[in-house]
């Protein structure tokens, strides 16, 4: 009797703890998102204002459509250092073809958006048939893109004119900003390819583990080269959204950093470095994160210096956590 009574306990604790682990696993993120968002409603009177939460939904769009990109490649156990630099060259052949050569709006957006995909295509080749490591690759051409748009512009800046390119990053819709539409967009695409598609199965599959997905009969080499043209095409789309925003690209400081904010938002929002593990809402809850903790922390006239300080314990703590759970 007291055996049974023990094997019992036991049961009760064991589903206790695998409730607590499932929990943690897949709302951690929400809750903490909840959590700091009462915390800055508070510390501030300024945090709900309409203008602020306009604001800073407008400035997460850019890191978030590039967060998106980079979860499909963190995903597969791979990572994306250029994606900052690539949004940098992307956008001066947005502006450049405009500008210098005098395309249509459509045409130069055209152009980004396909030297986006084919740089991350380049990447994924790279990476798999060069069997070089994909944080050397992306380091490489992280490299190679910001110095070839520094090349091209002298180290300087290229500004337009044209009214209605301005208008994809100014204006809004409804009272919300054009590029917050984009970035929720690109992130129901992202969930459909990686919740309802055979793409998105291989890529779990992939990251999970890579021997039993090749004796499956997954593609992996075609699996990664994709994930990395996903990650150059968000990176091209972010560049569109903020060129068009500032009407120029300046070619060293566009993008600048960008790839730590968007590895991040992937972090922090749940999903695994060694890949196998994530969700794209996971990462949008990441960005949101950061971003408040970003606002608040302006809003409270916190040094900026302190506020990457503040980021870079943050990825630590989640980092951390993962290897607990």
């Amino acid at each position: 009797m007291a055996n049974l009574e023990t094997e019992i306990e036991v049961t009760k604790d064991r589903k206790l703890y695998n409730w607590m682990q499932y929990f943690w696993s897949n709302y951690s993120v929400v809750f903490a998102f909840i959590v700091l968002f009462i915390v800055a409603s508070i510390a501030s009177d300024h945090f709900l204002s309409p203008l602020n939460i306009t604001n800073m939904l407008r400035q997460i769009s850019v890191i978030g459509i590039l967060a998106v990109g980079m979860t499909f490649v963190i995903l597969i156990g791979g990572i994306d250092l250029s994606v900052g630099s690539v949004l940098a060259l992307t956008g001066t052949i947005v502006m450049a073809s405009q500008v210098d050569f005098g395309t249509s709006i459509f045409t130069a957006i055209l152009f980004g958006l396909v030297a986006g995909a084919l740089i991350g295509v380049i990447n994924g080749v790279i990476i798999t048939y060069g069997k070089i490591a994909a944080f050397i690759t992306t380091l490489a051409m992280m490299t190679i893109a910001r110095s070839t748009a520094l090349y091209y512009a002298d180290a300087g800046a290229i500004a337009g004119s044209n009214m209605d390119y301005r208008a994809i990053g100014n204006e809004y819709l409804f009272g919300i900003p054009i590029p917050v539409y984009i970035f929720a967009v690109v992130v129901v695409i992202a969930f459909i390819l990686l919740e309802k598609t055979t793409f998105g199965r291989h890529i779990y599959a992939v990251g999970g583990n890579s021997r039993a997905a090749h004796l499956s009969a997954v593609p992996i080499n075609k699996i990664t080269i994709m994930t990395y043209m996903i990650c150059g095409l968000t990176a091209a789309i972010g560049a569109v959204i903020e060129t068009s925003r500032l009407n120029s690209v300046s070619t060293s400081s566009s993008g600048s950093m960008y790839e730590l904010d968007a590895i991040a938002a992937v972090i922090i929002g749940g999903t695994k470095l060694t890949g196998g593990q994530g969700r794209i809402i996971g990462t949008v809850f990441g960005i949101l994160i950061l971003a408040i903790l970003s606002n608040i922390m302006n809003l409270l006239n916190i040094s900026p210096y302190i506020q990457g300080v503040v980021k870079g314990a943050i990825i630590l703590v989640a980092v951390l956590l993962q290897k607990r759970s």
